[in-house]
């Protein structure tokens, strides 16, 4: 009898202990949904660099309405940039002179600096837009504004010239 009141409280820690053992290993795997943009899921690769690339230059006060419409809507933008698998068109476009032109973007980037963040965040954790940027050598933190369209393209802002 001695030996059944102790057998009950080893089975219950070695199940206690594989119910821990399951959990940390759950726990420790990547999710799936981290894994839709990255590199190695399929066809991650054929969808970016299906995509394409155009870059420009412009005066910031060019297009000074819309890039600030882009920035007001930077947090709704990201969210949207974590959304889509593919792109068909991907414009970046330079602003070089800003910094002595473009005095109303500026107050409207340091007005919307966490929705800009979040916008840099996603773009990071988005394989397609990462690479974009990526490869044309265009720093995050340069990046101030995303404009989406409608058929399946987006607009970079960047700060700074085309290097």
């Amino acid at each position: 009898m001695t030996f059944l009141i102790q057998d009950k409280p080893n089975r219950f820690h070695a199940r206690l202990h594989a119910a821990m053992a399951a959990a940390f290993l759950l726990a420790s795997t990547p999710h799936a949904a981290l894994l839709a943009q990255g590199l190695d899921a399929e066809g991650a690769i054929d969808t970016i660099v299906g995509s394409e690339v155009e870059t420009s230059e412009k005066a910031a006060t060019a297009d000074e309405a819309r890039i600030i419409a882009a920035i007001e809507g930077s947090a709704a933008s990201a969210a949207e940039v974590r959304k889509l698998f593919q792109l068909d068109n991907v414009r970046i476009v330079f602003l070089p002179d800003l910094d002595e032109e473009g005095a109303a973007i500026k107050a409207k980037m340091e007005e919307f600096r966490d929705g800009i963040a979040a916008l840099r965040e996603a773009i990071q954790g988005s394989a397609i837009f990462y690479y974009a940027v990526d490869s044309h050598s265009v720093l995050l933190n340069d990046i101030i504004a995303i404009e989406l369209g409608e058929d399946n393209d987006a607009t970079i802002f960047v700060a700074g010239g085309e290097s």
